[in-house]
């Protein structure tokens, strides 16, 4: 597939984005169902959006390899961010101030190093 502009990225990013929070909301509400405690299921749940995020944005949002454990050391640090940034300014409002804030923050974090573009090596004009 060819390479996507900054903007598109974005856009699918953000769609990836929207997929995992319903994927981890139905995991959740079976497990839940299933009478799996809330602490787990909550964990299970966002596990399956964590991989499913990770998956689509290799493919479909970047379209090129990334890699999982940096990944996921920008989603953990997505998280703190909200998580701090909630705690500092409180409320419920606050999360809707916060959230594209953190979205824009992880977006360039895995656009610039997950998932990031390697030049390709100089072909040779004399065949090997």
């Amino acid at each position: 597939m060819p390479p996507r502009s900054a903007a598109a990225e974005l856009v699918g990013f953000a769609a990836v984005g929207v997929s995992n929070t319903v994927l981890s909301a139905v995991v959740y509400t079976l497990l839940v169902a299933a009478h799996v405690t809330p602490p787990v299921a909550g964990a299970v749940a966002f596990a399956a959006g964590a991989v499913n995020g990770f998956l689509l944005n290799r493919r479909w949002t970047f379209r090129r390899p990334g890699s999982a454990w940096r990944y996921t050391a920008v989603q953990a640090a997505g998280a703190a961010a909200t998580s701090a940034l909630l705690w500092v300014i409180g409320g419920v409002a606050a999360y809707a101030a916060v959230l594209p804030a953190v979205t824009l923050a992880t977006f360039a974090a895995n656009r610039s190093w997950t998932f990031r573009a390697y030049p390709q090596p100089a072909r040779s004009r004399f065949p090997a």
